[in-house]
């Protein structure tokens, strides 16, 4: 390994032990979902987003609002509505008179898109002009508006959300725009004692208070770290190999997988998987990426990628069984 790619070994430390301050002072206004929480905390660090699907009610926007605030960003939230417009969420184009010279001139007010963590609030329920006003800001972090193009602000984080059990008066994400999530987080009911403990907490007067542990210059410089750690030609291997296996027409797709599954992921789920497996390896305090951090985040990165047949849908396969099964074939 060169001195150029040797990884900064006490930035990991600090990103470990930045996890770990997370980790705790989520866990005083989130009850349970530590989950969720470290597949929120490997799509920040790999520089992707994420795309979250939950039921009303399980503390989703609170969630992004209680990490801005612990890394020290700027946060905002868009409801999406079927009447919700692109310029609403990009910004539109106003007309300005100077109050002395009274010329007059078009002016760009930014929307709510330029900050760092962007909540995209039940995103299926506006229409798809209004969806792909994001493809743009989330592939390349910039918004073109009257023929000029605007730099977003860095670090740039959208979580969306959206609602798995209303679908009347939706407009469900198109497979192009899904790929572009880096992975999908479910977000289930908390346990028994978990909501007693919810319960308890916030029908109180007092509320945790919630202290910055990183600032947006150390975010971007801890999502370069996680692009220069090496990794080993079989985790790269495995990647590659289990992202091809969920193809059907594919040579590496075994038999009782094939059956289920129309269209699988492409060249952009093997790099999510290897990018993943680095940040994952990271929070753990650990410089060295190993097969096991692919497994670990295969289902989240796949989840949302794989299109599923009639079959699978008759037969209640779900595209977490599947995932699990390729595991299991390729370990």
């Amino acid at each position: 390994m060169s001195v150029e790619t040797r990884p900064d070994v006490a930035l990991a430390e600090r990103l470990a032990a930045a996890r770990d301050s997370i980790r705790r002072q989520l866990s005083a206004v989130i009850v349970g979902q530590e989950t969720v929480v470290e597949e929120v905390l490997i799509a920040l660090f790999s520089r992707g987003h994420c795309l979250l699907q939950g039921v009303p009610g399980l503390a989703k926007t609170l969630l992004v609002t209680s990490l801005a605030r612990i890394l020290d960003l700027d946060s905002a939230r868009i409801q999406f509505t079927p009447d919700l417009m692109p310029s609403d969420v990009t910004g539109t184009e106003i007309l300005q008179e100077d109050p002395v010279t009274r010329a007059r001139s078009l002016r760009f007010a930014r929307g709510p898109v330029f900050t760092n963590l962007l909540l995209a609030d039940e995103i299926n329920r506006t229409p798809p002009k209004t969806q792909a006003a994001l493809l743009q800001a989330m592939q390349e972090g910039q918004v073109t508006a009257g023929g000029a193009t605007h730099d977003l602000p860095r670090p740039f984080f959208v979580m969306a959300t959206q609602n798995p059990i209303e679908q009347e008066g939706t407009y469900p994400l198109p497979e192009a725009q899904l790929d572009r999530f880096f992975l999908q987080a479910l977000m289930d009911y908390p346990s028994l004692e978990e909501e007693r403990r919810i319960v308890t907490e916030t029908t109180g007067a007092g509320a945790p208070r919630l202290e910055p542990v990183l600032g947006a210059a150390e975010v971007l410089e801890l999502q370069d770290l996680v692009r220069r750690v090496p990794v080993p030609d079989a985790v790269v291997d495995f990647a590659v190999k289990l992202s091809r296996a969920t193809r059907p027409r594919d040579t590496l797709s075994p038999e009782g997988i094939k059956e289920w599954i129309s269209w699988g992921a492409g060249p952009r789920a093997s790099q999510a998987l290897v990018v993943g497996a680095k940040a994952r390896a990271l929070l753990e305090g650990r410089l060295a990426v190993a097969c096991e951090d692919v497994a670990r985040v295969a289902k989240p990165i796949l989840r949302h990628r794989l299109v599923l047949n009639y079959q699978a849908e008759a037969e209640g396969v779900r595209a977490d069984d599947l995932v699990e099964r390729l595991l299991r074939a390729l370990a």
